[in-house]
């Protein structure tokens, strides 16, 4: 079984008084250190299929695996725990927490799992060293740039060491220039944390560098 493993899944949603099916019997598999694109327009469903694999949201049908631990089968405590320690998330908007500086807001995931404020605070410093905020670390949100509250949002999403990233629209907020170097960054970072990546994106600069892109399809996927 691949380390990330997702067969037959269906998720719906009701609204306005009618079943709206967004999966459809969809299949991924994706190896450890995978970077894999998941393109597609707009309202297709990419979020969704984020939101099913990191354990956000549950699948009506279908399974889904992660280094062989069955998602579904978790009781919702247990998910909750999994997901904080395997699963790293990056939106397209950042959601940093406004009261609280870049290290706080790094470090949140550690204080979520009860880890030391000892052991929390350097390894929150560490990353956002690694990702060029060293003279930002007591810097709230509003003192930020859009580039570098991004960059937070990605030392929060790694600060557990998890195994799976999952990226949505990650630099859709972003200008051009602003967006490249986040790219990079979230190369890198895929590589020297040997990450699976699933990475849902409409710059096909970001799709490109990426080891596979996937076309999310009428709730299937399919080869780009």
């Amino acid at each position: 079984m691949s380390f990330l493993h997702a067969a037959g899944i269906v998720k719906n949603y009701e609204a306005a008084g009618r079943s709206l099916s967004v999966l459809r019997g969809l299949d991924l598999s994706a190896e450890r250190g995978e970077m894999v694109a998941i393109v597609g327009a707009s309202g297709v469903g990419k979020s969704t299929l984020l939101h099913v694999l990191g354990g956000l949201d549950r699948i009506d049908a279908g399974e889904i695996a992660l280094g062989g631990t069955p998602l579904n089968g978790l009781p919702d405590a247990d998910l909750v725990a999994f997901r904080n320690r395997q699963v790293g998330f990056v939106f397209q908007f950042h959601h940093l927490l406004p009261e609280f500086n870049a290290v706080e807001n790094a470090e949140m995931p550690m204080r979520i799992a009860r880890i030391p404020l000892s052991e929390a605070r350097p390894r929150a410093e560490t990353l956002l060293q690694r990702v060029g905020l060293a003279d930002r670390l007591t810097h709230r949100p509003g003192m930020l740039s859009g580039g570098e509250q991004q960059r937070v949002a990605v030392a929060r999403a790694l600060v557990m060491r998890p195994a799976l990233l999952l990226a949505d629209e990650p630099t859709g907020d972003l200008d051009e220039a602003t967006a490249d170097a986040l790219h990079a960054l979230l190369r890198e970072m895929h590589r020297d944390f040997n990450l699976t990546s699933i990475i849902a994106t409409h710059n096909p600069r970001l799709a490109s560098a990426c080891d596979r892109v996937l076309r999310l399809h009428e709730g299937r996927l399919i080869a780009a």
